[in-house]
């Protein structure tokens, strides 16, 4: 299958997938949260997404579903419950996830080669699953991550549906950091592109962002969702102990999964590997160690 097919196949899982969720929130039961609504409409869309997945033997389908449901639910969630909220806090919220979105989203697209090119990380998961393999892709490709993006949207949630005043000065703080934070994966994104395109063979990548931080990519997305927190924090600050609990979870997400995935792999293909670990920090961006002799 060519890649602009793959693009298409991909293209109207999403538009069924939006289909099946605005049906049902629009006609299926309702239980009086609109959270609650939202939810189980995004697990139907995430349900038809993982369909795709299995029908095309490939759950790189679900990649871009992380960055494209977001903006969606925001402006459902504003327009059907944001009366009486402050709209230049509103305002500030979408810019920051707006921006996000089709910054992640174009990054996606730029990488994806096709259906028949799937994220390695996936077939690892399966395998290591054993005779559950369908389990491990259905949850803990599909399902999971679409909770955790959502419990990360809590807080959005919060902000556009909670009327009365806000300290808009924390919304402005929020949206600084969430924008600084998409830059961030931008510059990280582009240095390793450029990068692997023109890498020696064995090459490590220790230049740029990623002389400071051996996952600044992973960074600043954390930091995006820990934008967001303020944002919710901003609207409803009596609810500051809860709302940190999706950037909390993305932060386990990278820390106990995705970085030492990355980093077990790395040091299987690349041994020299190891001496970046030990010169550069793992996580939070900061000057890396002197070589030592």
């Amino acid at each position: 299958m060519t890649r602009s097919a793959s693009f298409g196949r991909v293209g109207i899982a999403y538009v069924i997938a939006l289909i099946v969720a605005g049906s049902w929130l629009g006609w299926g039961p309702r239980t009086d949260l609109l959270w609650l609504d939202t939810l189980i409409a995004d697990l139907l869309g995430t349900l038809v997404v993982f369909g795709f997945s299995r029908r095309y033997r490939n759950s790189s389908c679900y990649d871009a579903y992380w960055s494209v449901v977001p903006p969606v639910m925001l402006f459902y969630w504003w327009f059907a419950g944001g009366l009486g909220v402050d709209q230049i806090h509103c305002w500030l919220v979408s810019i920051a996830v707006v921006v996000w979105s089709v910054r992640l989203t174009v990054n996606w697209a730029r990488s994806f080669q096709g259906l028949h090119d799937e994220d390695w990380r996936y077939g690892m998961l399966r395998d290591r699953a054993g005779g559950f393999g369908f389990v491990a892709d259905l949850v803990g490709i599909h399902l999971i991550p679409t909770a955790q993006v959502f419990l990360g949207m809590v807080p959005v949630y919060v902000a556009v549906t909670t009327p009365g005043d806000n300290m808009l000065w924390l919304s402005g703080i929020a949206c600084v950091l969430a924008l600084s934070a998409v830059l961030l994966e931008y510059l990280a994104d582009g240095q390793m592109r450029r990068f692997v395109g023109d890498r020696r063979p064995g090459q490590i990548m220790d230049q740029g962002l990623w002389s400071w931080s051996r996952h600044p990519n992973y960074f600043g997305e954390f930091s995006f969702w820990f934008a967001l927190a303020l944002f919710g924090v901003a609207a409803s600050p009596a609810d500051a102990w809860w709302l940190f609990v999706g950037a909390a979870a993305m932060l386990a997400m990278f820390q106990g999964a995705s970085i030492p995935m990355m980093e077990e792999r790395s040091l299987q293909r690349r041994p020299g590997y190891q001496d970046v670990i030990d010169r550069v920090p793992r996580f939070v961006p900061r000057l890396p160690r002197p070589v030592t002799v």
